[in-house]
């Protein structure tokens, strides 16, 4: 699978120079979506346990580490965006973990 906008897990990570859990759990991300062609919602949760579907049309926020990503799955297209990246306490403050905030967010950003 493609994987696009890396450059905000990169970003992450260099900010968090140091932190051998985060960036090894960023790295084992960005490997995994690259190395798998996912047809469904259950493939992909096969493999991360962790992906949590936030919105019908492809989002599911990772947990890595203490930080969550959210990241577009378009399986049919077999290709895949990081859209948005913080800490635990960031997605609390954020998207207030509540779906209907989550939708409200990616349509005022464009994404939906």
């Amino acid at each position: 699978m493609r994987l696009t906008n890396k450059k905000t897990l990169e970003k992450l990570k260099k900010k968090n120079r140091g932190n051998v859990p985060l960036s090894i759990a960023i790295d084992k991300l960005v490997r995994e979506i690259e190395a798998h062609e996912w047809k469904n919602q259950t493939e992909l949760n096969q493999l991360r346990l962790d992906a949590d579907c936030v919105h019908s049309d492809g989002f599911y926020f990772f947990n890595i580490s203490i930080h969550r990503t959210l990241v577009l799955i378009e399986f049919n297209e077999g290709e895949a965006s990081i859209v948005w990246v913080g800490t635990h306490q960031e997605y609390e403050t954020t998207f207030k973990n509540n779906k209907n905030t989550i939708r409200k967010w990616l349509h005022s950003n464009d994404w939906i």
